[in-house]
């Protein structure tokens, strides 16, 4: 697989784009937004949508909800963490409740990573 976009996907992540959730919105707004580096929201990567992407980087920012706890979408989430790592993609991943009780420390870890 490579880090080309497919174009399928498109419409998909504009409307995603268009509808953030509530942490994905204040990760974007009160931080990623104002990085040194361009940061991309609902980035589509071959066959994924991530929510946040820092190409130069190759840096992958995943907001996880409740439904990531469920054994299923658990392994969706390390398959896909595996697909893109075959790429050179790191996957950092944030649930919602880090995002909304311990922002300070979620954006100190990005920061750490870049």
């Amino acid at each position: 697989m490579n880090e080309k976009s497919n174009k399928k996907l498109t419409p998909y992540a504009q409307e995603l784009r268009r509808q953030m959730t509530k942490e994905e919105a204040y990760l974007w707004y009160d931080f990623l937004k104002n990085l040194s580096v361009v940061v991309k929201r609902q980035k589509v990567i071959g066959k994924y949508i991530v929510d946040f992407y820092i190409a130069k980087e190759k840096l992958v920012i995943e907001s996880d909800g409740s439904q990531h706890y469920e054994a299923e979408h658990r392994e969706a989430d390390r398959e896909r963490d595996a697909d893109l790592a075959e790429m050179g993609i790191t996957v950092l991943r944030y649930t919602n409740l880090d995002i909304s009780r311990n922002f300070p420390g979620v954006c100190q870890d990005i920061l750490s990573r870049l």
